[in-house]
């Protein structure tokens, strides 16, 4: 029972790991566009010989990407938290999984230490019978 536990709680801390992974690689993705709209921002322009309105919808298309970032950056910080949220489940996880194989270490070595105890029962048992026998041959 122990020993399934143990698989379980190993096969959890997986899935969670797993899942941090995909977190982290979403808000690489969103780093990256927030960095590619940022660079759009800073490189968009306007022809020199536009009309005033250019500069208007420029101003508009601007703003747009800005926004766009600020959502970015609020997107990116709700999956900061539910990394640091299973950052936590994935400790505690790793906390039990080596609680339970603390104790299926506990179980092998209690085992291990009955069959010495049992055999050694067994060479002494073997030893009291070889003396008594020897002893009524004298």
């Amino acid at each position: 029972m122990i020993k399934k536990l143990h698989e379980l709680k190993k096969m959890q801390t997986d899935q969670k790991l797993i899942e941090k992974g995909q977190l982290m690689a979403r808000i690489s993705r969103i780093e990256d566009e927030i960095m590619f709209t940022e660079n759009k921002i800073n490189t968009t322009s306007v022809q020199k010989h536009g009309a005033i309105s250019d500069f208007a919808v420029l101003a508009i298309h601007k703003n747009t990407m800005k926004e766009h970032i600020v959502k970015l950056n609020n997107e990116k910080i709700v999956l900061q938290k539910q990394v640091e949220s299973l950052v936590i489940e994935i400790v505690e996880l790793q906390k039990q999984t080596e609680q339970y194989a603390y104790i299926l270490k506990e179980q092998k070595d209690e085992a291990f230490r009955k069959v010495l105890y049992m055999e050694e029962e067994a060479a002494s048992e073997y030893i009291q019978s070889k003396y008594i026998s020897e002893q009524e041959n004298f």
